[in-house]
């Protein structure tokens, strides 16, 4: 493997199998990557993790906290609702994040590649054995429009991200309000041009920043909790039962804002291959997850003292004299947030084209270590065209967050359904346990996807939109493959036949050896029979 992008060129010459089993199509991919190694690898690794992996969910308490107590939610910021808002918060943080996604779903990794469609394959490879019937199909269709509804949420990101950081001028100056969407264009359309780089030079710029970054709004969330210590005891999960109790739908409501903290999840998990599950594992531990609480439990200790500051915590939590240059930070934290996604499309395009839903496309691979790490320019260009389209008709961060949980939460359930039959299949889970799993977390992943839902006219209805579009895309992609796959073999010649034919026909040979890519093993190549036709040798 080259580093350089031009010499690592994959594209279609003939149609890819169509029917393959899909566990064989992955199966193909490299190493399993529980990476990392030991000592300076694994530490670079993890810093490097930093930079792609955790932009975006590192990026949230910019407008996650802040959304919780939208006047249109009816969810005022009294001292009751700010524990209740703070105890959801740390639990979805702990509850789907550290052991969903990082203990539990990270173990499913296809030679090293993660994400949907490779907890997917790594399904069907311990169910379906061969075989295809009604559970084959609901299988497939589950986890096609989860990657799908994954697309959806790519495209929110980045701009979501970094509006809401630009939106920082507004708290400093005002005026500057009119400029926000036309620089977070700018810094889009900036970002996206630099990804042919690839990650593994984009992420050693990035992991640095993204260090000083969960740094920084660590410590930033600390001072306010030294002023207000007592908003620790948010973390019982009993103040986010009051919550409910006391706020009755519109306390179910929030959980629609609430998700917006745990935006990235499947990004993170479609990001494994990149790096490998201990580097991602010891960044999420060792800094994101402390950096995140203490920065939430700062907001809300901000809140308890200074209720007008709900306009936005993020940047009251900084010391004027520090938002100028927190706001550079933060915009900065929102272009790698918007990586995330980016890289995580990056694999799951890639693995769509190995399973055959996808039409072939180019992919660079960009690093002479890392199998993962790949630039497909085709999506690049179609991600920077819609993230403009959808800066241009939202304008903010809040109209945009209403868009923004559906997709994510619709992919978390999934996730959880095929994890459960994974566990059945392929970690022998006792039945108690494996139904335990899958109870428990389709009660978190059903609520917070009925609290975003209902926001469908409100700009939800974008992200399935996008992701009915390319399910369609891939259903008809492998329909059409198959079809052409029949025709293909009906016009081949049985292997045993050809070769009967060469010998009795003798023709003449030339020095060499010629290869004829084929999916089919039983009968000889078209290309190869055309070629005998016209060449004669």
């Amino acid at each position: 493997m080259t580093a350089d992008p031009a010499q690592s060129r994959a594209r279609a010459a003939d149609p890819a199998p169509a029917s393959p089993a899909i566990s064989q199509s992955l199966s193909q991919g490299h190493p399993a990557s529980d990476a990392g190694g030991s000592g300076k690898k694994l530490a670079l690794l993890s810093l490097t993790a930093l930079g792609i992996v955790y932009g975006d969910i590192g990026t949230s308490p910019l407008y996650a906290f802040k959304e919780c107590f939208d006047p249109a939610l009816g969810v005022h910021p009294t001292v009751p609702n700010i524990y209740g808002v703070l105890s959801l918060i740390v639990w979805a943080l702990t509850l789907v994040i550290s052991v969903k996604y990082i203990i539990f779903i990270m173990r499913a990794d296809n030679r090293g590649e993660g994400g949907i469609l490779a907890l997917l394959a790594l399904v069907l490879q311990n169910v379906i054995r061969g075989k295809r019937g009604r559970r084959y199909a609901v299988l497939v269709g589950l986890g096609l429009f989860g990657a799908a509804l994954l697309f959806g949420e790519g495209v929110i990101t980045p701009a979501i991200s970094v509006l809401s950081a630009m939106e920082g001028l507004e708290v400093v100056r005002p005026a500057l309000a009119h400029i926000v969407w036309p620089i977070t264009i700018g810094i889009l359309v900036a970002l996206f041009l630099q990804q042919r780089r690839g990650t593994a030079r984009i992420g050693a710029v990035f992991g640095p920043i993204m260090f000083l970054w969960f740094v920084s709004i660590g410590a930033f969330g600390l001072l306010e909790v030294l002023h207000a210590p007592g908003i620790l005891a948010a973390i019982n999960p009993w103040y986010g039962v009051q919550f409910f109790i006391h706020n009755g739908h519109q306390g179910f409501f929030t959980l629609g804002a609430v998700v917006l903290v745990i935006t990235g999840a499947e990004a993170l998990y479609a990001d494994m291959g990149h790096f490998g599950r201990r580097p991602i594992r010891l960044a999420w531990f060792a800094l994101v997850f402390p950096a995140l609480l203490l920065n939430y439990f700062g907001q809300g200790a901000l809140l308890l003292h200074d209720p007008a500051a709900i306009a936005n915590p993020f940047y009251h939590l900084v010391p004027d004299a520090l938002r100028y240059p927190m706001i550079a930070l933060a915009t900065t934290a929102a272009v790698i947030a918007s990586q995330a996604l980016i890289s995580g499309a990056f694999s799951l395009i890639q693995q769509a084209v190995q399973l055959g839903y996808s039409p072939r496309m180019t992919i660079l691979h960009t690093s002479a270590e890392e199998a993962g790490q790949i630039y497909v320019p085709e999506i690049n260009k179609a991600l920077m065209v819609v993230c403009i389209a959808l800066v241009i008709g939202f304008r903010t961060s809040s109209a945009l967050a209403a868009a923004y949980g559906v997709a994510v939460t619709g992919t978390m359930l999934i996730s959880t359904v095929l994890y459960f039959t994974l566990a059945r299949t392929r970690f022998h889970w006792p039945l108690r346990w494996a139904v335990l799993f899958l109870v428990s977390y389709l009660i978190i992943d059903a609520s917070f996807f009925s609290a975003n839902i209902v926001k469908f006219t409100s700009g939800a209805w974008v992200p399935l939109a996008i992701a009915i579009a390319l399910y369609t895309m891939m259903t008809t992609w492998k329909i059409g493959r198959s079809t052409l796959r029949d025709m293909l073999v009906e016009a081949s010649l049985p292997i045993e036949h050809f070769l009967r034919d060469v010998k009795r026909r003798k023709p003449p040979r030339v020095p060499g050896t010629a290869v004829f890519m084929t999916s089919d093993l039983t009968g000889a190549p078209v290309v190869l029979l055309h070629h005998l036709k016209h060449n004669k040798v």
